[in-house]
């Protein structure tokens, strides 16, 4: 048996991946070392993402990075795990000589006898069918606020998605271990819920249960602050949801919901099952209902099939919408998806003039929404200190971490990290806003 090896983890992709590698980094500190220092580590593993080309490729590059410790550093060891071994296994084993061993999405509690084997010899290659995992212990890698992973794999099937063909079909975590691996993380400011689609939790369960059953569940914990939605499909936004969102305290007032398109002919090639107007009606429900609700979502454009009057279709709905946070990103074209072989593929200069044109029309949106937030007064959690500003940051409700903007404030006293301030707000700068501590 190996141990008090050192140990660095580089994780890549989404917060759904870093979930698996807070779990896998619970399992290795049983036996070693963990360092946040990769020029340190004698075992470096890379927990891979495999979405998009592009991700395929930092991926790789990331594992011919690790490489070069293992030439001329204290590397000694180099394990590839996640998706990008459990969907492309074929094609990278011979090719990624660096790597002593690759793990796939459902194989992370192997990674202690794996480290055994290779220092044994063994080249391995521990992919297996996909399937829950069932252990509960993490090691949280954010501050203040966690991510907790309700399902993995999708049964969508949108067309231009990979991810069925990655994690699989869609499968609940039971709530009795989500209730386990939440009361084990501590106080926590901000639970934020992910899934492929966090609104069809527990179709699939044996008894059937839904999201909202489960999210009534997770606020009644006491160390739970509040509940953050993410990754909430719109055609199962229900009246239960609105409601509880606008009932129970402890849901933030924000909603994450990939509309992805708003041209029902690309919506029915993408395989979506909403249309425009019914989005546009969800998102005025949802105002409504839920006062002070900030909705985001993203939007793929360049899609085959996707002309100038589907186009300008998407741009009218950002401007109706008022959407206060929103992503964009251009389709890649991705083999293995029914999308790459539609007829109408669009070319990249086209794909990234669309998206230039859509992020100007979201800023502008942006730029009212904001505007009308100017002389209002926010709980803002302090996160950091910009140097070059200097000024600190943080974030009010309608601010997910990583994926939305900051507000940056003044403070004539001293600022504790962690901790709620009443911020005034002052003014905006681009996506961000600037106030000042009262």
């Amino acid at each position: 048996m190996i141990t008090g090896k050192k140990i660095g983890v580089i994780s890549l992709g989404c917060d759904k991946n870093r979930v698996d590698t807070e779990k896998m980094l619970a399992k290795l500190r049983e036996r070693h070392e963990l360092t946040n220092d990769i020029a340190q580590a004698e075992i470096i593993i890379i927990n891979t993402c495999a979405f998009l080309a592009s991700s395929r490729k930092e991926s790789i590059e990331e594992v011919i990075g690790a490489a070069e410790y293992k030439k001329n550093g204290a590397c000694e060891k180099i394990i590839v795990t996640g998706c990008l071994p459990q969907r492309f296994l074929s094609d990278i084993k011979d090719e990624l000589t660096e790597a002593d061993a690759f793990l796939g999405v459902s194989d992370y509690d192997k990674i202690l006898d794996v480290i055994d084997n290779v220092y044994d010899g063994e080249r391995v290659c521990a992919v297996g069918e996909v399937k829950l995992e069932t252990g509960t212990a993490r090691v949280v890698t954010t501050d203040g606020h966690a991510y907790l992973k309700i399902a993995d794999g999708c049964s969508n099937r949108c067309t231009y998605c990979l991810i069925p063909s990655i994690r699989g079909k869609y499968r609940s975590v039971p709530t009795d271990r989500l209730i386990t691996e939440v009361s084990a993380m501590g106080d926590v400011d901000e639970l934020i819920l992910v899934a492929q689609d966090v609104t069809k939790y527990g179709e699939d369960l044996e008894p059937k249960t839904n999201l909202v059953t489960l999210v009534r569940k997770l606020t009644a914990l006491k160390n739970v602050r509040g509940v953050r939605l993410l990754y909430c499909y719109p055609e199962n936004v229900t009246e239960e949801l609105i409601h509880e969102m606008a009932v129970n305290a402890k849901i933030i007032r924000y909603i994450d919901i990939p509309f992805q398109h708003a041209d029902d002919k690309v919506l029915k090639r993408m395989n979506r099952k909403g249309r425009g107007e019914e989005y546009l009606a969800l998102i005025k429900k949802l105002k409504e209902r839920v006062p002070g609700i900030a909705v985001r979502s993203t939007f793929i454009t360049g899609f085959p099939g996707e002309g100038e009057e589907e186009f300008n279709r998407l741009l009218e709905f950002i401007d109706k919408a008022e959407l206060f946070n929103a992503g964009f990103f251009k389709y890649s074209r991705e083999e293995g998806t029914p999308a790459y072989l539609l007829d109408g593929q669009v070319d990249e200069k086209t794909k990234t003039r669309r998206v230039k044109k859509l992020y100007s029309a979201q800023k502008k949106v942006v730029g009212r929404l904001l505007k009308s937030l100017r002389g209002k007064t926010f709980k803002v959690k302090a996160e950091g200190f910009d140097e070059d500003r200097l000024v600190y940051y943080g974030r009010a409700y309608f601010n997910a971490p990583d994926i939305d903007g900051k507000i940056y404030f003044f403070s004539a006293e001293e600022v504790s990290f962690g901790t709620y301030y009443d911020v005034k707000i002052t003014a905006r700068d681009g996506y961000d806003l600037i106030g000042e501590r009262i």
